[in-house]
């Protein structure tokens, strides 16, 4: 049963995916098309949202950043938690394993872009881009090239993104954030606790845990942190249990009704929204500067080095297992497709580099953003495709004696 809630939950994600690399080649395209400035100045339009007293206004990027992505990491910690509890995740070796895999994304690349930093004279600023796995293009590639192999491997790569990001966000507040707002952080995890524990005791209806969420997103933007930190926490609150009278789960509700959106909708805008890269005036100077190879190899050696090193520690110390049913090739297919960092990379490579857009820094670290991580899509997509065909092929029929060859 747990089995079948999973497949059925990824029905949409197959179809997504091409939605989604249609969004980001759209941005590509408008980014570097004659009405490029058009497409840039609307990023950067403000627009504003005003209910009664309360105001807030947010450029048309920003809103699609901390608006609508909101959701999408919802959805992501309702999935996190619903195999926690029912599927996947039970076994506290299987969440192990994961978590220390993100742990080794996250030092791996780190490695080898201060390695290369010595080497070839990179700017030290640059070593935390590497370090974050885009969620979205990770799982929508996966969605893609993925058919055919275990679910267990889906939830590994969601878990690990979801735990590398998190990482990520953790680095952002120490590295380059200006302070936080605590008034309003205390009152958002102030509703958080009051609606977990009246949302246990009592049934509360979906407008309810909306309004809920609504205010502790707006909660969140006002003491200046990133929201798909409190929308995984949020989610924690959902109850899994089904109600009496209906023998339905809130949470299964929930990842039910707000999947389709996130797949067609919000990951589709994110990605033309972040995908945008004006390629105006590059050399070849530019395209291997120390900084660019800095970055693109921490994502596509560092980023796989990382995680299977850390997943093969977890699984040889016993303190971790492999994914259900999932062979070790498997396995390094996702851990290089862990190396598409992408719009988390390009969000803290502006933090890491403030500046003009076609500053040259900031040219340098798209390039490197871009450059790996094209090169762990492609390369995971050929190493998953193998490993699926072999698995077929395992699993086939041998042919009776004197058959005719298939």
């Amino acid at each position: 049963m747990t089995r079948r809630f999973t497949l059925d939950f990824l029905k949409t994600e197959t179809a997504s995916g091409l939605a989604l690399g249609l969004a980001a080649l759209a941005a590509l395209v408008c980014a570097n098309a004659p009405w490029s400035a058009d497409y840039f100045y609307w990023l950067k339009s403000i627009h504003g949202l005003e209910i009664g007293p309360l105001r807030l206004e947010l450029t048309v990027s920003e809103w699609i950043k901390d608006g609508l992505m909101a959701v999408f990491f919802l959805v992501v910690g309702l999935e996190i938690k619903y195999e926690i509890l029912r599927g996947e995740l039970r076994d506290p070796r299987r969440l192990a394993t994961p978590i220390l895999a993100a742990l080794g994304g996250m030092i791996g690349p780190a490695v080898v872009y201060l390695g290369l930093s010595g080497l070839i004279g990179a700017p030290h600023a640059g070593w935390p881009i590497p370090l974050a796995t885009d969620i979205a293009f990770a799982l929508a590639i996966f969605a893609l090239v993925g058919r055919g192999l275990p679910p267990s491997l889906r939830v590994f790569l969601l878990t690990l993104a979801i735990v590398d990001d998190l990482g990520a966000i953790v680095l952002i507040a120490l590295l380059f954030s200006e302070g936080v707002a605590w008034s309003p952080l205390i009152a958002a995890a102030a509703l958080m606790a009051v609606m977990a524990v009246v949302g246990h005791r009592v049934r509360l209806t979906a407008p309810i845990w909306s309004l809920g969420f609504a205010a502790v997103w707006w909660l969140t933007v006002q003491a200046g942190l990133s929201t798909s930190l409190t929308a995984v926490a949020f989610a924690a609150i959902v109850p899994v249990e089904p109600r009496r009278d209906t023998g339905q789960s809130p949470l299964k509700e929930a990842m039910h009704d707000l999947h389709p959106y996130n797949a067609f909708l919000v990951l589709p805008l994110f990605a033309f929204a972040k995908a945008g890269v004006s390629f105006a005036g590059l050399s070849i100077g530019q395209m291997l500067s120390p900084l660019v190879l800095a970055i693109a190899l921490g994502l596509f050696l560092g980023k796989q080095a990382g995680v299977l090193a850390a997943a093969w520690l977890a699984s040889a110390l016993r303190i971790g297992t492999r994914p259900t049913g999932a062979t070790w090739l498997q396995l390094y297919g996702v851990s290089i497709l862990c190396g598409v960092g992408f719009t988390m990379s390009l969000f803290i490579g502006a933090l890491a580099f403030p500046g003009a857009v076609d500053s040259p820094e900031q040219v340098a670290v798209k390039l490197g953003v871009l450059g790996g991580s094209i090169l762990s899509a492609v390369a995971s997509a050929v190493v998953l495709a193998v490993a699926a065909r072999g698995q077929r092929q395992a699993r086939a029929p041998a042919a009776e004696p004197g058959s005719p060859a298939t």
